[in-house]
This record gives C-alpha cells, structure tokens and sequence, in this order.
C-alpha cells in the first residue's frame, strides 16, 4: 500500500481551532479523486458548516465521522506555551508554525511545571505550534506525528474509493473538547434520518491491545456504547473473517461524545487502528493495522 498520502497529511497544519488548511486540502484531493471513485457523493461544506466537510453516498444508513485538527500549544506572553488538547510533553521537542514575521522553529521546553518555547526570537501572541512532522517508514511500520488523527481521515478516503451509500464526516476540534460534531449531527439525522456511526480515530497500543492484531474495536472508553449495536459490529467482522481486536478502556474519547449527549438518537463505536507514542511527535502505527482498519471499515458500511 502507497502510504504517501498519509505522510502528506500529517505534515498539514490543523491544530484544533485552525483546520482551514486541512479542510482546503481534503477539498482539493475530493475533487481531483472522485471521478475515479466507483460512487460520486454529494460533497457538503461551506456556510453553516465552517471547516467541516460532509460526504454524502446514495441512500446512507450509516456516518462515518474522522476529525481532522491535532493537538498542539498557543503562544501566550513572551516565550510561554498554553497546550491544545493534551500533547505529550517532553524537553526538546521540536515544533514549527507560522506568524506575521514568517515561519516559527523552537523546541519546548519545561521550567518548573510551566511550558515555554526556546526559539531565536519572540513569536506572535496566540501563534499556533504544532510538532514538526517527521516522517519513518519500513517494512512494517510507519512512524509520524499526527497518526492521531490523519491516519483516520486516511482511511476514510480509502473507503470513500468504493462506498456505495453512507456518509463521511470530517469534523473538527475534537481534540480540544469538541464542539462541531453536535450541529453536524444534527443536520444528519434532520436531512439523511442517520442514526447509527462509526468513529475513524486512533486508539492506542496497551497491555490487551497489540501490533499487526487488527484495528480495535472499543467496547468502552470514558463512555459506554449501546452494547447490541457493538455486538453487531463484531458479528460482520467475525462473518468477514477481518482481523480485530476487542478494547476495554476507562478513559479516553472521541467525537463520539457529542452524539452520545445529542438530543437525537444515536448508535456509536469507536474503530480503529492503535498506535505506540500516542500525543507525541513519534506516533507509530503497523501497516498490518492501517490495512485491516480499510478493510473493516469498507465491511461495516455494507452491511450495517
């Protein structure tokens, strides 16, 4: 599998709050792409919908929602940092961005509890930084910042290449406590009658979840699905005969939050691939787990 696509995306910067680019980008790839996807969807974007994207297929039962902005930090005062979402957070990691003055290079740095950028000059006041994208690959596995979540708006592309009838979301700030999944759902189940979603994120590597084993399939984070619609996810893996692996955690979210919480009815489960690193600028994830991720996604969206 030609992985390019991937390493292109996770170089974008879209820190939550500023996914224009990235909104700019899936745009411009949709366009180029769809008249070679066996189904052309309705794309829906613009006004009263600030930077999300829509994709809308056929008849569609069920959404696909994959968030497009990371976490990252926001110049304070001088050389302070206030974090976006929850990166990890270690001496020297090197960051970039952009201001009035051109573009911004440093490295974090933490003095006493508080973080701070180390850089040649002062950066503008709520300048975003984000990690600086560094890319690895080998035969097994791929290596970047930004797996979480560029890796799930790959996949959703991927799917998009032979999806038949459903809808893709790619929605924003989910990293920074979310906010645009509770109007776009809202709209989905007003125009489309969708009630019933698939979370395109990633998950993390942990002591139940391995390497090259398949994408997860979450049983529970911070909250808990509605467990007859999971088990009839693992019933089309299991029928398929699609690699997965089944995830028990107790913290931890996604967009799903919003449809849980949303005053329309809403089935929801979290399915994707996991990483090692996570929130960090060396976020690793098996080709193994991107494939089988592609794979079940393109399965549930059938028979679902």
């Amino acid at each position: 599998m030609d992985f390019s696509l991937l390493k292109t995306m996770c170089a974008i910067h879209s820190p939550s709050g500023n996914e224009e680019a990235m909104k700019n980008f899936l745009l411009d790839y949709i366009k180029a792409n769809r008249k070679n996807w066996k189904h052309k969807p309705k794309v829906i974007h613009g006004k009263g919908f600030q930077d999300n994207i829509i994709l809308v297929f056929g008849k569609p039962r069920t959404a696909i929602f994959a968030h497009t902005d990371s976490i990252g930090f926001t110049v304070r005062y001088g050389k302070q940092l206030v974090k976006i979402g929850g990166p990890r957070l270690e001496k020297g990691y090197e960051l970039v961005g952009n201001d009035s003055k051109g573009k911004c290079e440093a490295t974090l740095n933490i003095v006493k509890d508080a973080l701070e950028y180390k850089a040649k000059r002062n950066f503008d006041t709520g300048t975003e930084l984000v990690f600086k994208p560094n890319w690895r690959e080998d035969k097994e596995y791929v290596q970047c910042c930004y797996m979480d979540n560029r890796l799930g708006c790959y996949s959703a592309l991927k799917v998009a290449e032979t999806l038949k009838d459903g809808v893709i979301v790619f929605s924003t700030w989910e990293e920074h406590g979310g906010g645009s999944v509770s109007y776009l759902q809202k709209y989905l189940a007003d125009n489309y009658k969708i009630s019933q979603a698939l979370i395109s994120d990633i998950s993390w590597i942990s002591d139940g979840v391995f390497p090259a084993k398949g994408p997860v399939i979450s049983l529970r984070d911070s909250l808990i699905p509605r467990r007859s619609y999971i088990n009839r996810i693992i019933e089309i893996a299991r029928k398929h005969k699609l690699a997965h692996q089944l995830e028990v955690e107790g913290s931890g979210g996604s967009d799903a939050k919003e449809l849980q919480m949303a005053e329309n009815v809403w089935d929801w489960c979290f399915v994707g691939a996991a990483e090692q690193f996570v929130h960090s600028p060396d976020e690793k994830v098996h080709k193994k787990d991107i494939e089988g991720m592609i794979a079940l996604y393109s399965a549930l969206m059938k028979d679902l």
